[in-house]
């Protein structure tokens, strides 16, 4: 065994840059002597650090706490480490079971848009209050949606997915509408779980006439004709702007033709 290893060596072996095991150094957790040409040298000393360093970083404790562990060694103190190592494991698996929970629910959203959505049929439904978050925009293309979506993700810190989710739409300009004008939108929005409490958009409970479609986005025009025609027949009251919920769009599929979208206008009878 050597007894002296140069930092190329040891970066390649742990995996660790060559900025990282300098800034180690500066911080005094790591002490490498140096050679006549000045070349650093890892002794063994250095390497059951490296050691303890890889370890402890997994599990992103800091540097600061490392070199206090390292320099207050007892069985004490390592089976303090140790049991925090296994709370933030535990807290992990939570986060991960969570995050499983949440790719199956998704997954399920999926498969119930693609497989029990009634198509091209027009219904009046009674829909309770629904909680979303709203980004308002003045949007006049696809492309603009889809920019916009993002944008209210990241507002909101990424606290809801894009892919997999069935509850993300945009509301129309309820006036360009009665000018023929089917491509302006006043905002996007994102569904909310009901016992959520931080959100900036009610949707009122009440009657909508709805549909949903499948096929391109430009198929709105001919399916908002055939809500207009059907409340105007009823005699029913459009009371608010209409709304469109992506369930399956450019986030699950790049075939237009499987794209879902649901149609709600809201509606006195």
């Amino acid at each position: 065994m050597k007894d002296y290893y140069k930092i190329g060596e040891i970066s390649k072996i742990y995996g660790i840059s060559r900025d990282s095991l300098m800034y180690y150094e500066k911080l005094g957790v790591l002490t490498p002597i140096r050679d006549l040409n000045g070349y650093r040298l890892y002794t063994m000393n250095d390497i059951w650090k490296l050691n303890l360093i890889k370890e402890l970083r997994t599990f992103n404790f800091s540097i600061k706490k490392i070199k206090e562990y390292i320099n207050n060694r007892t069985v004490k103190t390592t089976q303090g480490m140790l049991k925090e190592e296994v709370s933030l494991i535990d807290r992990k698996l939570e986060e991960l079971t969570h995050l499983k929970q949440n790719v199956l629910k998704r997954l399920e959203n999926i498969n119930y848009a693609e497989n029990l959505t009634e198509l091209s049929t027009i219904k009046v439904n009674y829909i309770k209050e629904r909680k979303a978050l709203k980004l308002n925009a003045q949007i006049s293309s696809d492309e603009e949606i889809d920019y916009m979506m993002k944008k209210l993700q990241k507002k909101h810190k990424d606290n809801f997915y894009l892919l997999g989710n069935t509850k993300v739409g945009a509301i129309y300009n309820l006036n360009s509408l009665k000018n023929g004008i089917y491509n302006e939108y006043q905002s996007v929005f994102c569904l909310l779980e009901d016992n959520k409490t931080n959100y900036d958009l009610l949707l009122q409970k009440g009657y909508y006439a709805s549909i949903s479609y499948k096929g391109n986005y430009s198929y709105n025009k001919q399916y908002l004709s055939s809500l207009f025609f059907f409340i105007n027949k009823n005699k029913y009251k459009i009371i608010s702007n209409p709304i469109e919920i992506y369930k399956i769009d450019v986030h699950e599929t790049s075939l237009e033709e499987e794209f879902i979208t649901e149609i709600q206008i809201p509606i006195s009878l």
